[in-house]
C-alpha cells in the first residue's frame, strides 16, 4: 500500500465537546491489482486524526471507492495503522 495525493483540513467543533483538535485527511491509496482492496476507480482513505496534549491518534478511518463513493468494510492491520498515523503526523 502506497500513499499518493492527499489533502486535509481542520474539523471545527462548534459545541466545544471534543478535547484537542481534529483533522480530516483524504489520502489516495495505491494497491496492486491482486490486492483485495483494489478497485478499478481508485481507492481513498479517509482518516480522522485527533491531536491533543497526549499526542496524535487515529480516531476513525474508512476506505472509500473513489468512483462509486462507497465505503468499503476493510480494516488496517496494526503496522499499516502505524504507517498511516506517521504519514498524517508528518503532513500535519
Amino acid at each position: 500500500m502506497e500513499f499518493s495525493n492527499f489533502s486535509f483540513h481542520a474539523i471545527q467543533d462548534p459545541t466545544g465537546i471534543m478535547v484537542g483538535n481534529r483533522y480530516e485527511f483524504l489520502v489516495d491509496v495505491e494497491v496492486d491489482e491482486d490486492d483485495e482492496l483494489y478497485t478499478a476507480g481508485g481507492l481513498e482513505l479517509r482518516v480522522i486524526l485527533a491531536v491533543d496534549d497526549n499526542g496524535a491518534r487515529i480516531a476513525h478511518y474508512n476506505f472509500v471507492d473513489k468512483l462509486s463513493k462507497e465505503i468499503l468494510e476493510f480494516a488496517l492491520e496494526e503496522d499499516e495503522e502505524q504507517e498511516v498515523l506517521a504519514f498524517c503526523q508528518e503532513k500535519l
